[in-house]
């Protein structure tokens, strides 16, 4: 797990973590329910800081028997695992307090102890934002923030950034429906800002989920580090021809690398150096290519070239 990851994970831990114990204390103290579902939310999303934290941990475990690429997907696995959690804990419990609340109104005991717990979690989550932010600019290099979500290979911080922004603006729901529910003296509001918040979490916990089912099944490299590869190989002398160049990420930072190259009729010796030269070239290019697996062959142009575009 890169350095940046770690430094957004932890902000969102902490900050988190004091934001549940906060909102926790305002429910026992007001019973709205939008701050017993903000409560929640915020222990699921501690929660997940820890499973994001677990799968980096078990992602550096060393090749073994049954697992011959390593353990790098842990990090997805547990990323998806962090979709389900924050919609089975978030999402499904906000959306039934909420109904339930609707059918059993209960009038607000102390509204002023819930806006100001409302605050202070505003501004721990833009402190856990404005990380995530800084950390992220690091690596979006110049992509738009929803393209960066949707092609980050690394998945802690797409996954911080989501539970933050959610964060905010449920407070943001919170803070509506408990006001609405001051000002006009029904508490449906306040039942209604829970609801609010389960509908927003269910659409986090989705746009999640597909993220990572789609790294957890394998997804190439990107289209310039495919570039970076290809020409990597062509540049070298001996390669006549690139067949077909296949990539997947065997985890954020490892991708695997498979090509069938056209190497001209030689020895098995020199075969076998220009095959090392060419992994030397390509790991040069994109040093995440760790595995590398080159076979030579004879390139027949009336074929039609395997390489998908």
């Amino acid at each position: 797990m890169q350095e940046g990851s770690r430094r957004a994970i932890f902000a969102a831990f902490f900050a988190n973590l004091g934001i549940a114990i906060a909102k926790i204390v305002a429910f026992a103290l007001t019973g709205a329910a939008s701050m017993l579902a903000e409560a929640i939310h915020s222990l699921a999303d501690t929660g997940n800081q820890g499973l994001l934290f677990l799968g980096g941990s078990r992602s550096k475990r060393p090749a073994d028997e049954l697992h011959q690429f390593g353990h790098g997907r842990e990090r997805y696995f547990w990323a998806f695992v962090v979709a389900l959690v924050l919609f089975s804990l978030g999402a499904v419990f906000a959306v039934y307090e909420g109904v339930n609340k609707l059918i059993h109104p209960h009038a607000l005991e102390d509204p002023a102890v819930a806006f100001a717990v409302l605050g202070l979690a505003m501004l721990l989550e833009a402190f856990s934002l404005r990380t995530a932010i800084r950390e992220a600019n690091r690596e979006r290099r110049g992509r738009g923030w929803w393209r960066f979500i949707r092609t980050a290979k690394s998945p802690e911080l797409p996954v911080v950034l989501l539970e933050d922004l959610g964060a905010l603006l449920g407070l943001s729901f919170a803070l509506v429906g408990i006001t609405l529910s001051v000002l006009t003296d029904e508490p449906a509001f306040d039942a209604m800002g829970s609801i609010a918040i389960g509908l927003l979490l269910g659409v986090i916990a989705v746009v999640l989920a597909i993220e990572m089912k789609s790294l957890l099944i394998g997804e190439a490299a990107s289209p310039d580090e495919q570039d970076a590869i290809r020409a990597a190989i062509t540049a070298d002398p001996d390669v006549l021809h690139v067949i077909h160049l296949r990539t997947q990420h065997l985890g954020p930072e490892e991708l695997l690398v498979a090509a069938k190259v056209d190497l001209g009729s030689r020895s098995s010796h020199d075969l076998a150096l220009a095959i090392d030269a060419l992994e030397v070239r390509v790991r040069a290019a994109v040093p995440t290519a760790r595995v590398i697996y080159i076979e030579p062959d004879e390139y027949r142009p009336e074929e039609p070239d395997p390489d998908p575009e």
